[in-house]
């Protein structure tokens, strides 16, 4: 792939985010947009106005959304892709350190990772899910691993007891990108607070959208020290007699008032949205797992509740005279806006970037800080690539749905299924 300059003229789709992800829908099932606001939105609005922004609206919403997950610290900032950089910054690790991560998820998982100057190491999916376990993240385990960063995929919360003990087992952190399953409750506690810490998205898209947004969570005080020290204050430290020196590389990641006012308001109607999103899709994957070469993403018994923010299922491509895309395009035609494959999400081949690093070794890949030579491809994560070759999804799945719905959402796929059935 050639690389572009500064003067090239590029003509190319940028990708899409919030309300415009969802512009061409239309169909007979429930949309996200446009989205429930919670009704003291404006009130809090107005706050932050007729204060001069001189109210703390941010520091109400932190102190809001670490009581609701039961922990001590919460660091608001403007989106979940931030809020991982900054944990990957406050960690404090040296390049040429890995990182395990969770093959399947977005950019935005990996992207401070890589700022950082780590090297992201991607752990397989287990057989037949979307997301890592305890046995496929030991099997990446290196004297070079520092951390390791699991992805909840779609609001499906990973069995963090087991991973946790293997992280115990070699020295290793765990943090979670748990943007997707905002309070979904494993074995009586929250997505976000099963490990050292957690990276939250208030994305307008997300399950509880707000414009922008995001936010870490942890009860360790000296990280959320210097997950603000670092990321909100640009590490920037006051030295008597002459002003600010800045220490190390550091952000200004800092959610705004009016963010801090909408996103305090949707936290106030959150939780009966997600138990109505878990009752929705478990009823849906019922009623998907019940048509001949259809299966909905198993849902693990420790989760508790699954905060859904995408739902999917595979198909059996031996049982269907068309490939997935064609059948992502009739399920779509059929009445499900945005049914498709997600190839994208497999990280190692969505990223031609950081395989061109590191087959140019091109810092940090270089030998040293680097310790051996790395490639990513499909090869790497065979489970993910697999199942990511036989998967539909749409992401406009929301609270609004009610068992007429699902049934609908069935019926779809069931229609297209008998049609191109061998």
């Amino acid at each position: 792939m050639a690389s572009e300059t500064i003067t090239d003229r590029v003509e190319r789709e940028h990708a899409r985010y919030g309300a415009a992800t969802q512009q061409d829908s239309g169909g007979p099932l429930p949309q996200p947009f446009p989205r429930e606001i919670g009704p003291r939105a404006m009130e809090y609005l107005a706050e932050v106005v007729d204060s001069g922004l001189t109210c703390d609206m941010v520091g109400r919403f932190e102190r809001a959304f670490a009581e609701a997950s039961g922990v001590a610290h919460c660091i608001a900032t403007p989106g979940c892709t931030p809020a991982l950089a900054v944990l990957a910054a406050a960690f404090d690790f040296e390049p040429g350190d890995e990182i395990i991560v969770s093959s399947v998820s977005d950019f935005g998982t990996v992207q401070g990772v890589i700022s950082a100057g780590y090297i992201p190491v991607f752990a397989d999916t287990a057989p037949g899910t979307i997301n890592v376990s305890a046995e496929t993240i030991e099997a990446c385990v290196t004297n070079r691993t520092r951390a390791i960063l699991v992805v909840h995929l779609s609001g499906l919360i990973c069995d963090m007891d087991a991973i946790n003990k293997v992280a115990t087992r070699h020295g290793l952190l765990v943090y979670e990108d748990a943007c997707q399953a905002v309070f979904g409750r494993y074995k009586g506690r929250f997505a976000g607070t099963l490990a050292t810490a957690g990276g939250f998205s208030f994305d307008a898209e997300k399950t509880m959208g707000s414009d922008v947004g995001g936010c870490i969570l942890t009860d360790d005080d000296a990280l959320a020290e210097r997950a603000r020290f670092i990321g909100q204050s640009r590490a920037g430290k006051m030295v008597e007699h002459f002003g600010r020196v800045h220490t190390v590389n550091g952000f200004a990641h800092r959610m705004t008032q009016s963010t801090a006012a909408i996103s305090l308001a949707q936290l106030e109607i959150i939780r009966p949205q997600v138990e109505q999103r878990d009752r929705m899709i478990r009823l849906l994957s019922a009623l998907l797992d019940e048509i001949p070469g259809i299966t909905a993403l198993p849902i693990p018994q420790e989760t508790e509740v699954y905060s859904c923010w995408m739902a999917g299922f595979t198909i059996d491509p031996e049982q269907f005279r068309c490939d997935v895309e064609e059948f992502g395009d009739q399920v779509a035609a059929g009445g499900i806006p945005g049914a498709s494959p997600m190839r994208y999400y497999l990280l190692p081949v969505t990223l031609p970037f950081l395989n061109e690093a590191a087959k140019h070794r091109r810092f940090p890949y270089s030998q040293p800080p680097a310790s051996r030579t790395y490639r990513y491809d499909a090869e790497n994560c065979p489970n993910a690539h697999g199942i990511l070759e036989c998967f539909i999804r749409w992401s406009s799945f929301c609270d609004k749905y009610d068992p007429h719905h699902c049934e609908q959402a069935a019926a779809i796929v069931r229609r297209v299924a008998e049609e191109n059935r061998r």
